[in-house]
């Protein structure tokens, strides 16, 4: 798989189209991920002692890691990521531009 968490990521397809984020999390599977601010959905929270009034609240919910391309900050798009060897240790870099994406 090509995306880690804290990868910066833009999203291919679906109602957030075009938006970056940062994953948050990928999903046991590895086929799911989230990403700050995008895929928002509606929660309706009970009320409870954590939180006394209850109410709406909006949070990301996973989207398939297929939607999902590295973002590349030199090339200022979605890049496809190559893995190469740079002393010893394994780099993943843009395949257009050859910068590193490590975080």
């Amino acid at each position: 798989m090509n995306i880690r968490r804290n990868d910066n990521v833009v999203v291919l397809r679906g109602r957030d189209r075009g938006k970056q984020g940062k994953i948050l999390q990928v999903l046991a599977g590895g086929e799911r991920a989230v990403v700050e601010g995008v895929n928002l959905v509606t929660k309706h929270l009970k009320k409870s002692q954590d939180n006394p009034k209850g109410g709406i609240i909006k949070k990301e919910a996973a989207i398939a890691v297929s939607n999902l391309m590295v973002f590349c900050a030199q090339c200022k798009k979605g890049v496809r990521v190559k893995r190469s060897l740079e002393g010893g240790t394994r780099v993943r870099k843009c395949k257009r531009c050859g910068q590193s994406v490590e975080v």
